[in-house]
């Protein structure tokens, strides 16, 4: 088993290697909220206004440069979706590896301490 606490002490590293289809479920127990949508993982924050969406995206900013794991994001007026996958993984197709995980604990992380 896997827990939150356990993805955050890590750092992500480079790697070509994917979870396999019986690991997933377990490191989306450990990061509530998240679900895959493909080759991906995908998290949806809710703000009160435009400000706090920014200010949010800035904050995770700082998280995602120094872990060098840079998701996608789409940001609307009160929303940020977060999109994390791992391009070297899969010969090169990209797929989920443990530092999606990592990255996906780490923004939650950044979301409780910041705007709850």
């Amino acid at each position: 088993m896997i827990k939150t606490s356990d993805l955050l002490a890590k750092k992500c590293q480079h790697t070509e290697t994917g979870l396999d289809d019986a690991s997933l479920p377990i490191y989306l127990a450990a990061t509530p909220g998240w679900e895959q949508q493909g080759p991906r993982i995908v998290k949806t924050y809710q703000f009160k206004n435009y400000y706090e969406t920014l200010a949010f995206v800035n904050a995770i900013a700082y998280v995602i440069h120094v872990e060098d794991h840079h998701p996608e994001l789409v940001v609307t007026y009160n929303r940020c979706v977060v999109k994390f996958d791992t391009h070297t993984v899969n010969g090169g197709r990209g797929g989920i590896s443990e530092n999606d995980f990592i990255c996906a604990a780490k923004v939650d992380t950044v979301h409780q301490q910041t705007f709850c």
